[in-house]
């Protein structure tokens, strides 16, 4: 009978091999990095030859035109380059760390990619001279049928590259490495810059679903796009008269700071015919939202808003998109109350009572002694306390500034502000 044993292994072995497949990915994302990094080194150095030079020379476009579509892409090729010759001789983390230093240029670029993108769209539209030297341009065997307006967007796209290369170059590097800090500072400053693109992209979707709603809107009264104001959703939902009679379908914009109630307006209008007129402006800031009979499967449910100075009931016979209105009615309130909370909080710690001088100055003047120990105390505290007042400040100012805003804003509109 003859018996087999599993040979034995040491634990020193077992780490090795862990080591040895850290390397063996490091290196694999490093070679990918070096060579989609010399790919994109070349297509930048052909929009800054074929396009940011000839233009420049040429003057088919002026100064501020130019800047204004190619921004900063030239000073990101000349900083990348510099990259490039890093990982192309192994200097990965001296490389990536001083690369960081030229982020900012990426934070300006994606910053005017949007008034990029709509200057590029009016000179094609209104420049003959600049289409037809952009036709030419792209017609070159180099650009590989690329168009201008997909090479514009190559800096925004290699940063999440980037994202995902230095991921996965830290996640495969000892800690021990001299390279592994430098390789986590770069993952830091890039993810920055990646997060402050899906920022930038949220924000311009945001605008432009205010801006449709503003032009579904009849008229210029209704004021919709206001700073800070986000869109949540928009719907049909019908109002339950207080005496019983009919109920009447209306059509309901929700923004992060007010509920707009529309009516269509008529369909034989010559040119309003597709749009709605406001009638209620809602502010949510004071908003109670209730489920009246939410669980009703059959015939949906009921809404009741509370304001200040009106009250609602809303209806559908569609239970999912009335537990969703709920949903985000309730959110946008709390959402908004809670900024409101941490604000006046914030303002009551920063405001000192006007008593509580003349208070101090008796206590002072009847105890000489007291008044030296406080004076030694405020005298060594005093440092610190002068960041506090200087953090408190620019919350006042805020809080002060929106104010008109919000006053112009109301008097703006044609619809009823509650």
């Amino acid at each position: 009978m003859s018996f087999f044993t599993r040979p034995f292994s040491p634990l020193g072995s077992s780490v090795q091999e862990q080591r040895d497949r850290w390397e063996r990915k490091r290196s694999r994302t490093a070679r990918e990095l070096v060579q989609t990094e010399q790919r994109y080194c070349q297509q930048l150095e052909l929009v800054t030859t074929f396009f940011v030079e000839i233009l420049k020379a040429k003057g088919t476009l002026r100064r501020d035109t130019r800047e204004s579509i190619f921004g900063s892409i030239k000073a990101i090729h000349s900083a990348n380059q510099s990259l490039l010759v890093h990982l192309e001789n192994g200097y990965f983390g001296k490389g990536l760390d001083q690369f960081c230093s030229h982020l900012h240029l990426y934070n300006m670029y994606v910053d005017n990619i949007y008034n990029a993108n709509k200057a590029l769209g009016i000179q094609l539209k209104k420049n003959k001279a600049f289409r037809r030297f952009k036709k030419l341009q792209e017609a070159r065997p180099e650009f590989n049928n690329h168009k201008l307006e997909e090479l514009l967007q190559l800096p925004i796209h290699r940063i999440d590259q980037y994202k995902h290369f230095l991921q996965d170059l830290a996640a495969n590097t000892s800690p021990d490495n001299p390279e592994f800090e430098q390789l986590a500072r770069a993952v830091t400053a890039v993810c920055e810059v990646s997060r402050r693109i899906q920022d930038n992209a949220r924000c311009h979707e945001n605008h432009l679903q205010l801006c449709r709603v503003q032009k579904l809107l009849k008229g210029r009264k209704t004021k919709v796009l206001a700073t800070g104001r986000w869109y949540i959703r928009e719907g049909w939902l019908k109002i339950v008269p207080p005496k019983g009679s009919e109920a009447k379908p209306k059509m309901f914009f929700l923004f992060s700071d007010m509920l707009l109630e529309a009516k269509r307006c008529s369909p034989l209008h010559p040119n309003n015919g597709d749009k709605f007129a406001g009638q209620h402006a809602y502010p949510l800031q004071d908003c109670n939202v209730e489920k009246v009979f939410g669980h009703t499967r059959s015939q949906g449910g009921l809404l009741s808003l509370t304001f200040p100075k009106a009250k609602l009931l809303l209806m559908s016979s569609n239970q999912e998109d009335l537990n969703d209105w709920y949903q985000s009615l309730s959110s946008a309130v709390r959402k908004l109350q809670s900024n409101q909370t941490v604000v006046h909080q914030r303002d009551e710690l920063c405001r000192r009572p006007p008593h509580a001088a003349t208070d101090d100055h008796d206590m002072l003047s009847n105890n000489p002694s007291r008044k030296r120990n406080m004076m030694s105390a405020e005298t060594s505290e005093h440092p610190q306390n002068r960041p506090a007042e200087h953090q408190c400040s620019p919350l006042k100012r805020m809080k002060q500034c929106d104010a008109p805003e919000q006053r112009a804003e109301t008097s703006s509109s044609s619809c009823t502000i509650l």
